[in-house]
């Protein structure tokens, strides 16, 4: 079967539309990827042997700036009609889509020549390019249980995959806590600033004194912090990128850190309660950690209510209670079968 998989953007779309592809090209089918310029070497570099790419002209178009905005419509519609014409040569018998603006031109293409089209929304409350996509598919594969912002009135077949995630987090699936008084505390970029002010001064007022951070930050922070918890004589090792994520939340009792869809669902397969912090300008983390709060994984709190006295509170009756860590890492675990389901989705 000829499969068309379409993505673009950030790494998060990209990953499960690799993972995806490799499964469908082992079982033998036969596949072409479309991607944007941004993450082109990700896609060329992580596709199958045998796979083709395909570049398309595309962008989001979220900027505020009119020009740029009907700039980036612009090239999502010159893509779509070279992925109409592509297509009449090409005959691809179905078209997976996993978000972004960069999927929208291979969606259209497909609902012109009626090709069966599966789009994967990544979290609990569906995006603009998504949302925008949903009236030319008959399929929407979902991260999450539920997702928030759908239609009410529609006729689209709704299939819960679960997200993909890679086979270190599917390796260390259910993995026990290990009870060593560790937190992770994942910031990275745009997230870091309100944890970096916030989870220092609570980890220094906390009864537990044995307490080892690993605290992600962003380049500019890490000096300032290192000195911080050298000062309140906290063991830490603060850093700016972790290369090895999944050995990083085995080894931690706590997960202190944003709600984008991959880290929840990275959470939920290894199984790790968390302490979860939206970014407040982002209705999609708000979701993801909605859903896993939900589970009992942990807790979801808005940015501004997420206080170091609340913090210091929660982590006091965290770590004075190993039982109760053990439970709310049990309730997180979502065993992980997305590759599988997608596949199975899209070739049945």
């Amino acid at each position: 079967m000829k499969i068309w998989i379409a993505t673009g953007g950030t790494g998060g779309h990209v990953f499960p539309a690799l993972s995806v592809a490799k499964e469908l090209a082992n079982r033998g089918h036969k596949i072409t990827i479309s991607t944007d310029g941004r993450v082109l070497k990700m896609v060329r570099d992580g596709k199958p042997d045998n796979a083709r790419v395909a570049f398309v002209w595309a962008s989001g178009v979220g900027a505020k700036s009119k020009v740029k905005q009907l700039l980036a419509l612009s090239k999502i519609g010159l893509s779509a009609i070279a992925l109409i014409i592509r297509f009449l040569f090409s005959k691809p018998e179905r078209v997976v889509a996993f978000g972004g603006y960069a999927s929208v031109p291979a969606v259209f293409a497909a609902h012109v020549w009626k090709i069966p089209t599966y789009l994967h929304e990544q979290n609990a409350a569906i995006g603009r390019a998504n949302k925008f996509a949903l009236r030319w598919v008959k399929t929407l594969m979902t991260s999450f249980e539920t997702v928030n912002g759908l239609p009410k009135q529609t006729n689209i077949k709704i299939v819960y995959t679960g997200l993909p995630v890679r086979s270190d987090f599917i390796n260390n699936s259910n993995s026990p806590l290990k009870h060593k008084n560790k937190i992770l505390v994942t910031g990275g970029s745009l997230g870091a600033q309100i944890l970096d002010e916030i989870v220092p001064i609570a980890v220094a007022e906390m009864k537990n004194k044995k307490i080892f951070i690993t605290h992600q930050t962003r380049p500019e922070n890490v000096e300032k912090l290192q000195r911080f918890y050298a000062e309140h004589k906290i063991r830490a090792n603060v850093l700016s990128f972790i290369r090895d994520m999944a050995t990083s939340i085995i080894d931690a009792d706590l997960v202190i850190g944003r709600s984008g869809a991959s880290t929840v669902v990275e959470l939920e397969t290894i199984g790790r309660p968390a302490i979860l912090v939206p970014l407040n300008i982002n209705p999609d983390q708000a979701a993801n950690a909605a859903s896993f709060e939900k589970l009992g994984g942990g807790f979801a709190i808005a940015q501004d209510k997420f206080s170091a006295k609340w913090l210091t509170s929660t982590l006091d009756e965290l770590f004075d209670n190993p039982a109760r860590l053990d439970k709310m890492a049990k309730k997180s675990y979502v065993e992980n079968l997305a590759v599988k389901k997608i596949a199975d989705t899209v070739t049945k």
